[in-house]
């Protein structure tokens, strides 16, 4: 499902100069380095941040010039971030084409995404964005420090629901956060404003972070069963934690034990998703998604009506809606 035009309208010039912008940003002498960048940029997805960037940026006053620059730095930081996560996951795919590390090998990859880090933060210092550099370098701390406390949680297998939202606010929410206050700070917004669209973001992130783990549930492999891939990670999202909730001691010792002992092996693993299934898990993970879905759609509502604004409120929806 992409993105659609309507989302877009309000920024449609600016998205496609920031194309040009972004390309621009990534020239290198380095042949090789050219071969991997026009891969990446061939293969872009749906560019969700840049547009909350330019969206956020032009709710609250005119798009600048500092506006690209934001929009550039996450979307280069965000680039970094999933070539470095598909080489810590040896993942070889990503939306149906090679990763990085596939093609070209681990090490590559890994200076690649250093590379488009390190064009990131030089182009917010050259152009003075202090105040964006500092928004987006936040997010990345939050970033780490979100997937270490999941990856502590998937090895102990102890994680409340509190925990869970942590996790997600930090490794999720904080990124989308980070581009709707950058685009706001781009045009110069007020503090009271600054803060809004932050806490926009947020309410928007952990919507999009509880509709990716319901995907993990819905989403069939060949054989039309659940695929099923957090938990073969040891993951356990919101559905899950849910259900645990409701279990006595021993019934939810036994399902842990499983998951840590044989996570791997899909016949497992598929009971235990059918059992999300039929005591509400999915259910329950619907109604936080729409929750935290509406706290964002509250925090639009304090605007004029625009069509900037109908265009944040199509891409709430899309994000609670979508697929993929």
């Amino acid at each position: 499902m992409s993105v659609s035009s309507k989302i877009k309208a309000p920024i449609a010039t600016e998205m496609k100069e920031f194309e040009r912008y972004f390309k621009k940003q990534l020239n290198s002498k380095i042949p090789l380095l050219t071969i991997i960048t026009n891969y990446l940029l061939r293969r872009k997805g749906k560019q969700m941040r840049p547009i909350l960037v330019f969206l956020s940026a032009r709710l609250n006053g005119e798009i600048t010039e500092a506006s690209y620059t934001a929009a550039g730095l996450i979307e280069l930081l965000h680039t970094a971030t999933l070539i470095h996560d598909d080489v810590v996951d040896e993942t070889y795919q990503r939306r149906g084409f090679f990763s990085i590390n596939a093609l070209w090998r681990s090490k590559i990859a890994v200076l690649v995404g250093d590379y488009f880090l390190s064009v990131g933060l030089i182009s917010a210092l050259q152009t003075k964005q202090i105040g964006v550099l500092e928004v987006v370098s936040n997010a990345v701390k939050e970033m780490s420090e979100g997937e270490l406390l999941q990856i502590e949680k998937s090895r102990q297998l102890n994680i409340t629901e509190e925990v869970y939202y942590d996790v997600i606010r930090m490794k999720t929410a904080t990124l989308i956060a980070a581009c709707t206050k950058a685009g706001a700070y781009s045009v110069n917004a007020s503090d009271e404003k600054l803060d809004k669209m932050q806490q926009f973001g947020t309410y928007l992130g952990m919507a999009f972070q509880i509709r990716d783990d319901l995907l993990d549930y819905e989403k069939s492999n060949l054989a039309g069963k659940p695929t099923g891939n957090d938990l073969k990670e040891k993951k356990i999202t919101l559905p899950l934690i849910y259900v645990l909730d409701q279990m006595t001691g021993s019934d939810r010792r036994k399902v842990l034990r499983t998951i840590k002992r044989h996570h791997k092996i899909e016949r497992k693993i598929a009971p235990i998703q059918q059992m999300v299934k039929e005591k509400g898990g999915i259910e329950y993970a619907r109604q936080k998604m729409t929750e935290f879905r509406d706290k964002a759609l509250d925090i639009l509502k304090s605007y004029p009506e625009s069509e900037t604004r109908q265009a944040l409120e199509e891409l709430v929806y899309f994000t609670t809606s979508r697929k993929v």
